[in-house]
């Protein structure tokens, strides 16, 4: 008997040892600076587009693929010019300085609810200092979720980089968060674009520079200004050009399927991810639902279809749920103040919505805790807390003009972000 134990023993830590080595070198393929990896392809959308019927587009990222001229905008008109015969229109899903972490959130309002044909997805930059784990979760609950409400929606990763990134990328490494999503893409059979390696051939060949001035490097591609966003003219055309050959490769594989959701790559993925509109939820004090009447509601209407602020300290957004996270999505700038937030009955936690980009008004959000899968009570209080905003802004390098506007100190919500349903 004790012999059968040992032989057991030495049988499993051979299997452990093999697991081990088998997910160590998957890692090693992963890890390279290959610039597409075509896998399924987009079948389903080929084959609509090349019949000549209507589809649409779906550009899910940052401020990257929200800009204007940029890849998403050239690559849709490659897109019309390739199949003139087809109407092809997009969707526009870029949500400057937010990761995947809000995008799983917002994938189902955003992208699903427009009935895409194909989503690109690009979050590689500002997922940057994401753990990979996280990053799992959280672009795997995006492809959950696309192919959960159309098994035939196609989704492409597309890899952008940053100035940081460039030495890892000349080493012949992957960023972390490319890795990461490259492990998902892998999973899922999904195709993968990385933008990278022709930046990287370039600034070999010392004919690009990532950060500089245009006018004072005459002769040179000069990929950014400010060592993140691709100029038009330059990086972005750089993005399109690799996106587009890369799609040429299969454009012709056009052998429509069901894209199936088996056992998932991890478990605690956040495919039960959503947004639920504040309008739907118990507040109380003085909250002020805000008109078009207000600048800051008019400029972000598209995101925020309700908009509601209070500067009343002690008024709050309760939320009962079953689950296990809650966040809220919102509006940051000079006249932002705290929150002041209470789970399940323990101390209050403050999530302070000015920063050093303080200066001009921008979208936000943010998210508590993970907590134990279950039911929960958290209550969003409106702090009067004072916050030394001159303090914050000096950490910053905005202009910060007129003082009085930094006066007042409002809470806004528009959406309940939630890992979970809500419980009446």
């Amino acid at each position: 008997m004790k012999l059968k134990i040992i032989s057991s023993l030495v049988l499993l830590a051979g299997m452990v040892t093999l697991l081990s080595t088998t997910l160590k070198a998957q890692t090693d393929t992963l890890d390279n600076l290959q610039e597409f990896n075509a896998r399924k392809g987009l079948p389903n959308f080929f084959a609509k587009v090349k019949s000549g019927k209507a589809v649409s587009i779906a550009y899910l990222g940052g401020s990257i693929t929200a800009a204007q001229g940029g890849w998403r905008e050239q690559s849709l008109k490659w897109f019309q010019d390739q199949y003139p015969q087809a109407e092809i229109k997009h969707i526009n899903a870029g949500v400057g300085g937010t990761g995947s972490d809000l995008g799983v959130f917002r994938v189902k309002n955003d992208v699903i609810n427009f009935h895409p044909d194909l989503v690109f997805v690009e979050f590689a930059v500002n997922d940057g200092g994401l753990a990979p784990e996280r990053i799992y979760q959280t672009m795997e609950g995006i492809v959950r979720q696309v192919w959960r409400a159309d098994a035939k929606t196609d989704i492409c990763f597309v890899y952008t980089l940053s100035g940081n990134m460039v030495p890892t990328l000349q080493a012949g490494k992957l960023w972390p968060s490319m890795l990461a999503m490259e492990h998902v893409a892998l999973f899922y059979d999904i195709p993968s674009v990385k933008f990278g390696p022709e930046v990287i051939s370039l600034i070999k060949d010392n004919r690009l520079i990532f950060q500089g001035k245009p006018e004072e490097n005459l002769g040179k591609i000069v990929f950014s200004v400010d060592n993140v966003h691709p100029l038009a003219q330059t990086g972005h055309k750089i993005y399109t050009e690799v996106l587009t050959r890369s799609l040429k490769l299969i454009q012709n594989n056009t052998e429509t399927f069901k894209h199936k959701l088996g056992k998932p790559y991890v478990a605690d993925n956040w495919e039960e991810a959503q947004m639920i509109s504040v309008k739907a939820l118990t507040k109380t004090g003085d909250w002020q639902e805000l008109t078009d009447a207000d600048t800051v509601a008019k400029t972000f209407r598209s995101k925020f279809p309700c908009l509601i602020k209070s500067d009343n300290g002690g008024a709050a957004i309760k939320v009962r749920f079953k689950g296990r996270m809650a966040g809220i999505y919102d509006i940051m700038g000079p006249g932002s103040g705290q929150y002041s937030v209470v789970s399940d009955g323990g101390a209050p936690q403050l999530y302070t919505r000015f920063d050093k980009y303080g200066t001009y008004y921008h979208s936000n959000y943010f998210c508590l805790p993970m907590m134990p899968q279950g039911e929960h009570e958290v209550e969003f209080r409106v702090s009067t807390r004072p916050q030394d905003k001159m303090a914050i802004l000096r950490k910053g390098n905005g202009i910060i003009g007129d003082l009085a506007k930094y006066n007042e100190n409002s809470c806004y919500a528009g959406w309940l972000l939630l890992l979970g349903k809500l419980k009446n």
